[in-house]
């Protein structure tokens, strides 16, 4: 009986490891509502250091901004595609753990790196000229995301 009891006991401990484990998981690859045609702003509030991707409609292309807040505070932003990888349609980053892991290539990045390093297998920056920043809003216009389309022109995320 005591052999059966303990048997249970870590099957179902086992099991709630695992539904904890995959909650986390889910939780790595936030995706908010589309928005189309319009300038994307993101609250400064939802940020955390679990990466957002923000899809935008732009005259029926889709992108994607990637949104997180680095280990020191610092809020980042890139669009979320390999500066490298693009062209394969599989270049968009998904997060596991603390980094981001490109789809095609698989190379890794630490949060701290998005926004700011630019060339190579990196997430293609937004810089701070190319977005408004208030202590409520980051606004990206609908201007620069247009300059982006291209590309997205064969991205495709799943």
């Amino acid at each position: 009986m005591y052999r059966y009891c303990k048997v249970l006991f870590l099957t179902a401990f086992m099991m709630f490891l695992s539904g904890i484990a995959f909650a986390q998981a889910a939780r790595q690859d936030v995706v908010k509502p589309v928005i189309a045609n319009q300038d994307l702003i993101i609250q400064v509030e939802e940020v955390t250091e679990t990466a957002m991707f923000y899809p935008v409609d732009i005259d029926g292309a889709r992108i994607e901004v990637l949104v997180v807040k680095a280990p020191d505070g610092t809020i980042r932003t890139a669009f979320n595609t390999c500066q490298v990888c693009y062209g394969s349609g599989r270049g968009f980053y998904k997060q596991q753990g603390t980094l981001l892991v490109c789809q095609n290539c698989g190379n890794r990045f630490r949060m701290s790196q998005v926004g700011i390093r630019s060339g190579g297998c990196n997430p293609v920056p937004i810089l701070a000229e190319n977005k408004m920043v208030s202590d409520t809003t980051i606004t990206i216009s609908q201007d620069f995301l247009k300059e982006a389309r291209n590309l997205f022109a064969r991205w495709r995320r799943s």
